[in-house]
């Protein structure tokens, strides 16, 4: 079967849910028995957002291979359950970064080189070479922005012309639009989905499907005339409304008929969608029973994007546990011994991973709360971090000690700069990224919720714990209980008297899904009801 390409733009305003869009989609299809990849085309001319502050884009989302992407690959990883590649990220960035390296090498043979077709024929180079490496029968892109920016121009070029080249009934448009309530007319206006439509013509292509996000249903004759002026059957305007949970999306969407409507534009048989481990998870969500409160401190708690991954394990955690969690953000920035009171209705603690000493003392603050009055603790990356300079400062007495990171002069950098990373002038791309194996030992609290002695994780970071202080650390109680296979990189801490108290270096939450929670997520929140 030739593979078939479904391009999912926006328009009217940001942030309407495409990407969930095409992850529900993906999830339909994939229930349908067909084998589907995802990718991302983002405006910005960073190469990727690894160098960006999670204020300007929510969190870096890494891959298995290494590549730091949006964090919209995070969603179609937890929606489809397959793992994403370098190439499923496209960014401007990267792309005429490709271009300009291919012309200084001549590959050009002295053309002139200009956005069509170089630029257009290099992200189609993109698209193709996905769907070779991974063999799909559904590639599903999203085209980040809004219809009509500048930005994204060439990204709307470029998908015009694959249509072209693989043929109508191998391509597929779906548009996302807004159809606002105006409240004080008690009107749904369909004028906004109307012009957006427009735009798109304009730049040579025609929705197939449009999905319509309101906040309630479209009466039958809203769709007739969204059809009716946007050149679309009316059984192809797809209700969007709000729901109560992500993962109900693309059960909402299927009672709306969209994978049917994508499988007749696309000539793919249309089979019946096995739901049923998606809706039983759903069903756990619904009917979950008591609450559990679990606090993320951290300095970027006022961006709701910058922790996703981390608080989307916390609930899949939640889900597995049939439990309902309150998850409570806690500035870093802002937590002192003067107000640790705010720690005191937590059944759990968890810090996450980050850069830089801003915010790092109120870290240290929750860290020291959760050790020694036995509340269950998470510490993950930075946040492990952490916990081996609070051990080192409380429990050793070695008050100067530090990360090099935050002090390159401390007399004892619990955390210190790998070596192959001393000496490198280029921030992005150059941490240690991606997947990495960690040996277990099996009777310590990751060895049992993992039940395996060896395991892969994501990583993204610069420093490691200085292995000169590994034995007064296990002597006095931190036992060191992962490490990489040569025994060289510490991976896992755990402090042997207390409840639950673990700190990897590693990023656990971009392997967790809503129907299979992360196994260290599900055992913090089952010992967090506990309390």
């Amino acid at each position: 079967m030739k593979t078939k390409y479904i391009f999912v733009t926006g328009g009217v305003v940001s942030g309407l849910g495409k990407g969930i869009t095409g992850s529900s989609i993906g999830r339909l299809l994939k229930s349908m028995g067909y084998k589907v990849m995802m990718q991302k085309f983002d405006p910005y001319i960073n190469v990727d957002p690894g160098t960006m502050s999670p204020y300007q884009h929510g969190e870096v989302f890494v891959t298995e291979d290494g590549a730091e992407t949006d964090l919209d690959l995070g969603h179609y990883e937890r929606f489809i359950d397959e793992n994403l590649v370098e190439t499923s990220s496209v960014t401007t960035g990267k792309i005429y970064w490709e271009v300009i390296q291919k012309e200084r090498r001549g590959d050009y043979l002295g053309s002139t080189v200009q956005v069509i077709p170089h630029i257009t024929n290099q992200i189609k180079e993109k698209t193709y070479n996905l769907a070779k490496e991974s063999d799909a029968d559904v590639i599903i892109i999203e085209v980040g922005g809004t219809i009509g920016d500048i930005e994204s121009i060439h990204f709307i070029e470029a998908i015009r012309q694959l249509s072209l080249e693989v043929g109508r009934e191998n391509s597929l448009f779906i548009h996302v639009t807004l159809v606002p309530y105006i409240e004080c007319s008690k009107e749904l206006k369909t004028k906004p989905t109307q012009n957006s439509v427009k735009e798109l013509q304009s730049h040579g292509i025609q929705a197939d499907i449009l999905v319509c996000r309101t906040e309630y249903p479209l009466p039958k004759e809203s769709k007739e005339k969204i059809a009716l002026y946007c050149n679309v059957g009316s059984q192809d305007v797809i209700n969007n409304t709000t729901a109560k949970s992500l993962y109900e999306i693309p059960i909402l969407l299927e009672k709306e008929g969209l994978a049917r409507s994508v499988c007749e534009h696309l000539k793919l048989e249309t089979r019946e969608c096995d739901l049923k481990e998606w809706n039983e998870m759903l069903d756990k969500e619904r009917n979950s029973i008591g609450n559990v409160k679990i606090g993320i401190v951290g300095k970027y708690v006022d961006h709701g994007d910058a922790y996703l991954s981390v608080s989307e394990s916390l609930r899949h955690a939640a889900i597995a546990n049939e439990v309902n969690i309150d998850i409570k953000y806690i500035n870093s920035e802002n937590l002192k011994e003067e107000n640790i009171e705010q720690l005191s209705d937590l059944d759990g603690i968890l810090v996450p991973g980050g850069f830089g000493n801003r915010g790092i003392e109120g870290k240290l603050v929750a860290i020291k709360y959760a050790r020694e009055n036995n509340v269950p603790f998470f510490g993950i990356c930075l946040g492990m971090q952490m916990a081996a300079i609070e051990f080192a400062r409380n429990v050793l007495e070695l008050k100067d000690a530090n990360s090099s990171e935050f002090n390159e002069l401390t007399k004892n950098p619990i955390i210190h700069i790998m070596e192959l990373q001393k000496g490198l002038s280029n921030k992005g791309g150059t941490m240690r990224l991606g997947k990495y194996p960690c040996i277990l030992k099996a009777d310590s609290i990751s060895g049992k919720a993992y039940r395996v002695t060896q395991i892969s994780e994501r990583h993204r970071h610069r420093f490691e714990f200085n292995n000169e202080y590994r034995e007064i650390f296990e002597e006095n109680g931190m036992e060191i209980v992962g490490l990489s296979p040569d025994g060289n990189l510490v991976e896992i801490l755990e402090f042997k008297n207390h409840k639950w108290f673990v700190a990897v270096q590693f990023h656990p939450e971009f392997k967790s899904r809503p129907n299979r929670a992360h196994p260290l997520f599900r055992d913090f929140v089952k010992v967090s009801m506990q309390k």
